[in-house]
C-alpha cells in the first residue's frame, strides 16, 4: 500500500524528529516561527516548512499577532496517535501490575522466612 503524504496524515507528519521537537516546543506555548526556530537550531525557512505541514495536518494552529504569526499546539490533532497508543499503554499497564503483584508476593515470602 502507498504511503501517505505527509501533508496529509499525522503519523507520516509527526515521524520527522524536527516536527516532534517543534510539537514538543509547542506544548510549552504559543511561538513566533522565529523564536521557533531559533530555539531548536533551525533556519527560518525549515521551521516555516515543518509548521506549515503541521498545521496543514491539523496539528497546530496560527494567529496573527502584529507582524508575527503566532502558531500554538492543537492538542485535539494528536487524537488519532492517542487512540493508537492506548491499547498499547493499557497492555503496559496490566504488565507492571503483573510485576506488582509479583514483587509483593515475593516480599511476603521473604518476610516468611525471617
Amino acid at each position: 500500500m502507498a504511503r501517505l503524504a505527509t501533508t496529509s496524515d499525522v503519523f507520516n507528519a509527526v515521524a520527522e524528529p524536527q516536527r516532534r521537537a517543534i510539537l514538543t516546543l509547542l506544548a510549552q506555548g504559543e511561538r513566533s516561527v522565529n523564536d521557533t526556530a531559533e530555539s531548536l537550531g533551525l533556519k527560518q525557512p525549515q521551521a516555516s516548512k515543518h509548521l506549515r505541514v503541521l498545521r496543514q495536518v491539523g496539528l497546530v494552529s496560527v494567529r496573527g499577532a502584529g507582524q508575527q504569526r503566532l502558531y500554538r499546539l492543537n492538542s485535539e490533532g494528536l487524537r488519532p496517535i492517542h487512540e493508537w497508543v492506548a491499547p498499547f499503554a493499557q497492555l503496559w499497564q496490566e504488565r507492571l501490575d503483573q510485576l506488582d503483584a509479583y514483587l509483593s508476593e515475593l516480599q511476603k515470602e521473604e518476610k516468611q522466612h525471617e
